[in-house]
């Protein structure tokens, strides 16, 4: 039984940092129902291509945007326009312990599917709302988009080639981390909020925004700036507070050499046959390090292409230097360490035979994480979620499927 297997989740969020969210939970083992559109379903259901294939390599449809963020639910299409689908909704909710929403500010009020409305049912309801801007605030009303909030929360200011550069610019991050970290951090409150369920009784709202955690997740690049009131240019691959830091090239093609305090450093310039560069002046500490990068990186440049990725891997690897290859995706998931911690796994789906997935990477020794099944088709489970949770018999599913409401 997984940690989270007492609980039930109502999953109402759509895209990326809500389902996100909701796939932590329900890889712990909690039950969540994923409510989407009849017809239609979660926009991500049509994110494509690349699409899962079959056996004969033909396209299921499902898109691999969906297939990323939705493991382990069951999903119920309810039309919660109409005034049977929001019944059915909030007796969901009644049954749940957690719902989770990225709809904007005030949009499920119409519904009656709100929290002040589902509290007033379940008032050990733990309800988690995810937007782009929060419930308060000036920009409160905006909807937010992941590449949207990269931009105007700071992150691009730091990603990218230095000005003066070729191809210097402003850069977004390759995956949506803002989505992900927002699902990651609500994931965190939602268990928050159950901690205090538990010790003295009541639900609560949690308010989720995009913009929050992004502002929040730049770290030291943040407090370099607060600390100092200059704000942080972009550095490429460099590291802002620590040198060496960044990609370098080699025989073959680059590697990424980290290192993180002065005994690194020395042992790098031992391996390196620059010796005398760990007791240099300009290059004996990190401080000194970061004042001189200008002088001191091109000379690593001239220093590591004469040796191969493999072999600056090994030989620094073997004195304790932190680094490594630059992967792509094939390369990742064909590592040894990653295919050592069973990363990639696949799981039986109706219309594929087995669909990849990327697994969890919390290891609890008592609770493991659960792979239950698949990302679900549309619909897949709206019969038997209404039958086993709110009783409902075959003739009224029937029924309000003839309404257009499932």
């Amino acid at each position: 039984m997984g940690a989270l297997s007492h609980l039930r989740v109502l999953d109402l969020s759509r895209v990326l940092a809500g389902p996100w969210a909701g796939q932590i939970l329900a890889d712990l083992g909690a039950e969540v129902i994923k409510v989407e559109r009849p017809g239609n379903g979660d926009d991500t259901r049509a994110w494509g291509p690349p699409f899962l294939r079959d056996a004969n390599g033909e396209s299921t449809g499902e898109a691999a945007y969906y297939l990323s963020a939705n493991r382990n639910k069951q999903s119920v299409t309810i039309d919660f326009t109409k005034p049977e689908g929001q019944r059915l909704v909030r007796e969901l909710a009644a049954k749940s312990d957690i719902v989770i929403e990225n709809f904007k500010v005030g949009g499920l009020e119409a519904y009656g599917l709100d929290y002040a409305s589902l509290s007033a049912l379940n008032p050990e309801l733990i309800y988690c709302s995810i937007t782009g801007f929060g419930q308060t605030g000036p920009y409160a009303k905006r909807a937010g988009y992941d590449f949207m909030i990269q931009g105007l929360g700071g992150l691009m200011s730091l990603t990218g080639r230095p000005e003066g550069e070729e191809g210097a610019g402003p850069v977004k991050v390759g995956v949506a981390l803002t989505d992900i970290l927002t699902g990651l951090y609500s994931a965190v409150a939602i268990l928050a909020a159950l901690a205090h369920r538990q010790h003295d009784g009541g639900g609560q709202h949690i308010d989720m925004a995009l913009l929050d955690v992004q502002v929040a997740c730049l770290a030291n690049q943040a407090m370099n700036y607060l600390t100092t009131g200059v704000a942080p240019q972009r550095l490429g691959n460099a590291h802002p507070n620590i040198v060496p830091y960044q990609d370098f090239p080699t025989a073959d093609g680059d590697f990424i050499l980290t290192v993180g305090n002065d005994s690194q450093f020395r042992k790098f310039a031992a391996v390196a046959g620059r010796a005398e560069w760990a007791d240099d002046p300009r290059f004996s500490t990190n401080k000194l390090r970061v004042a001189n990068r200008r002088e001191l990186v091109p000379l690593i440049r001239q220093a590591t292409v004469f040796k191969t990725t493999a072999e600056w891997v090994a030989q620094l690897e073997a004195v304790g230097v932190p680094c490594g290859p630059i992967n792509d995706l094939a390369q990742v998931f064909a590592d040894p360490q990653v295919r050592a911690r069973g990363l990639a796994l696949e799981l039986p789906h109706v219309l594929a035979g087995l669909a990849p997935q990327v697994a969890s990477p919390i290891r609890l020794s008592r609770t493991p994480v659960e792979y239950r099944n698949a990302p679900p088709l549309l619909g897949e489970h709206t019969g038997e979620v209404l039958e086993r949770v709110l009783g409902l018999d075959a003739k009224a599913v029937g029924a309000l499927r003839e309404l257009g409401v499932l």
